[in-house]
């Protein structure tokens, strides 16, 4: 049929056609992959690998089709279809299409990299004082000890993967930064964001004045945290270097002064977190079957969510230990975890996720931080009531602490990677540190000529993705805060129902959940919130005047 004389109806039609035959085709590749990859994570075999990357390779090959494009391409031309499933399909299916309009061979290429810096994360394990240590044991090491020696020993063996990767990342960065040209975008980056449906300078406008905004606060939390560490180490304040704050890269907030570890002692995490979820009417049993939570050798060291099937196969990857952290990577994972499972099962299966990364980042990060809320760890965690309303004003320092350590250094993440695909050529190793010292004042370690910066896992294996987690930050705010107007609106304590009313979870599967990507992610939040993107929830939180007080 001949698109542009076909009538509406006949071009519809069409339409309904081609996407059926595409999710028959993409549909069991899809889930073929999301398995080898969860086997590959948890096992780091390299037969999980290299099918992982076979089937990686294969899907990309699909969407790399000229005539389905053009197809699209027309579709899009004569103003699209009528009716509004379709027409979202087919929209984000141009995007993606358009996205992969490269030779196959680059794909292959591309597909390699990626799948051996991938195993090269998964299976790097640090080395201190020649015995080798886990990403648990370096963290332990900069929570607690007071050894200088020593905290510095496990952050520069931190950075080692660094310098293993950093020339294949560049080289990765190249590759794609042509393939973008060749899409006659500027580079990879500026691409990525806007087939994600998301502008540049409007992100980057929103980061500025994030930076503007939280500055005073963070002088402020920078005084008073780096006068404690001065005398905790006994060194003056502008001795301070990256080793003496409690984080590899300083996105987590050193401990404060009350701290919250002892509360998990002897807890099964996974049961506070079932307890937790199915109070606020979300079922979590079935998907902790199906989670890897325990460390073991040759498994990947951090934490993920997988949907395997865009149904009922979800999937978490973790590797607790009892202790606050890990609590809170719980209930964010699981955060993801019960988005995937919410969504309505009867929408298309293009539809079938998550509005846009940064709104399911904006549920993980809603009830990851509530291992740090009073009201959690009393009813949850069995905190006494009267310790946590005694300890309340420690603690909620201690959350405000950590939203603006977390934005500073997504500040540097954001920038940096931008900057890595305006110019690779660039002296990336100095770059890093001039943006550490300009976002999160961390002085750069006196001579060290090292590309630190390529030893965070994101910029080789979740390219242009950290951007989602600010804005998931500043969306959980907004949702957050509108969810607890109605809670205190039904007269009970706000903060006590939050984290226990079955209200919680209804509005959320109503709201956001359900519809999946149906919806783009601004009428997302207008659903989910009641109003438009915006900063001002995130920073009154950040402030102390909104909802981290109780």
């Amino acid at each position: 049929m001949e698109i542009g004389r076909a009538a509406p109806a006949q071009r519809q039609e069409a339409v309904a056609r081609f996407i059926d035959e595409l999710v028959a085709e993409i549909e069991p590749l899809q889930r073929r992959y999301n398995e080898a990859t969860w086997m590959a994570s948890i096992t780091g075999a390299s037969e999980h690998v290299a099918e992982s990357a076979r089937l990686d390779a294969q899907i990309r090959k699909v969407f790399a089709r000229p005539e389905p494009y053009a197809f699209l391409r027309e579709i899009r031309s004569r103003g699209g279809v009528a009716d509004r499933l379709l027409q979202r399909q087919a929209s984000l299916l141009f995007d993606q299409f358009r996205a992969h309009q490269i030779a196959p061979e680059t794909i292959e290429q591309m597909v390699r990299i990626e799948k051996d810096l991938d195993q090269r994360f998964n299976n790097f394990r640090a080395s201190i004082d020649g015995r080798p240590v886990t990403d648990n044991q370096i963290r332990e090491v900069l929570r607690t000890s007071d050894d200088v020696a020593e905290r510095r020993r496990a952050w520069e063996a931190s950075k080692r993967i660094g310098a293993e990767v950093a020339g294949e990342l560049i080289e990765l960065v190249r590759l794609r930064n042509r393939s973008a040209r060749e899409l006659e975008f500027d580079n990879y980056y500026s691409m990525m964001l806007e087939l994600d449906e998301l502008d540049e300078r409007e992100l980057f406008g929103l980061l500025d004045e994030l930076e503007r905004g939280t500055r005073p606060l963070f002088e402020a939390y920078r005084r008073d945290l780096d006068d404690r560490l001065a005398r905790r180490f006994g060194t003056p304040v502008e001795d301070l270097r990256p080793w003496h704050y409690g984080d590899p890269f300083f996105q987590e907030a050193p401990a404060p002064e009350y701290g919250l570890d002892p509360c998990f002692k002897g807890l099964e995490l996974d049961r506070l977190t079932e307890r937790f979820f199915g109070a606020i009417g979300l079922e979590v049993r079935d998907l902790l079957e199906r989670a890897d939570l325990y460390e073991r050798p040759g498994k990947s060291q951090h934490a993920f969510c997988l949907s395997v099937d865009r149904g009922s196969d979800i999937r978490v990857l973790c590797n607790l230990r009892p202790n606050e952290f890990w609590m809170g990577v719980m209930l964010h994972e699981f955060g993801h975890a019960v988005y995937d499972k919410y969504i309505e099962s009867s929408l298309p299966y293009v539809l079938r996720v998550p509005a846009h990364t940064l709104t399911t980042e904006a549920s993980a990060m809603l009830f990851g931080r509530l291992s740090k809320s009073p009201a959690w760890l009393t009813r949850y965690a069995g905190m006494p009531a009267g310790e946590a309303r005694s300890a309340g004003e420690v603690i909620g320092r201690a959350i405000r602490a950590q939203l603006l350590v977390q934005t500073r250094w997504n500040l540097v993440m954001c920038h940096m990677e931008r900057a890595l695909y305006r110019d690779p050529e660039q002296d990336l190793d100095r770059l890093w540190w001039d943006l550490v010292e300009e976002f999160q004042w961390v002085r750069r370690p006196d001579g060290r000529r090292a590309p630190d910066w390529a030893s965070k896992i994101h910029f080789s294996v979740a390219p242009v993705y950290y951007h989602n987690y600010m804005l998931g930050e500043i969306m959980a705010s907004q949702i957050q805060s509108h969810l607890l107007r109605e809670l205190r609106g039904a007269g009970a304590d706000a903060w006590d129902r939050y984290v226990a009313s079955p209200e919680v979870g209804s509005a959320l599967v109503d709201r956001l959940y359900r519809s999946g990507k149906s919806l783009d992610w601004r009428e997302a939040i207008r659903r989910a919130s009641g109003e438009e993107l915006s900063p001002a929830a995130f920073v009154d939180d950040l402030a102390g005047r909104l909802a981290t007080r109780e």
